[in-house]
């Protein structure tokens, strides 16, 4: 699935545009994370914890829009955004979405730059 924050995926044709295609998943803090991220604000510094429940949620989100997008029929995303938002008390959504679409390469095959001569 080749997938793209542009409006279109280089070096490829758009052949059809399918539908909108989403992914989103909630997470909550763990309160573990919660007391060393209390910790931490007071030296500072990255959160870790929160990094990677952050890349965690990217990833599963992500995943989910790949699985719609290819029960579509499409090859490719386009226009990818992410959101977030709280949905509770210690809660976020992480949603990603773009255009499932179809696209062809503009080259078949990357030319020879050295073409055998006869």
């Amino acid at each position: 699935m080749l997938l793209s924050n542009l409006e279109s995926v280089p070096g490829h044709t758009i052949t059809q545009q399918l539908d909108v295609v989403y992914g989103s998943t909630v997470r909550s803090k763990h309160v573990g994370r919660d007391f060393m991220a209390g910790l931490k604000n007071i030296v500072g510094g990255e959160l870790k914890g929160y990094t990677e429940l952050l890349e965690e949620s990217r990833q599963e989100a992500m995943s989910r829009m790949i699985d719609k997008a290819r029960a579509m029929g499409a090859n490719a995303v386009v226009g990818i955004r992410f959101s977030t938002s709280n949905i509770a008390q210690g809660a976020s959504e992480l949603f990603v979405y773009g255009t499932a679409v179809c696209v062809e390469p503009l080259q078949h095959k990357i030319p020879d730059p050295f073409p055998t001569q006869d």
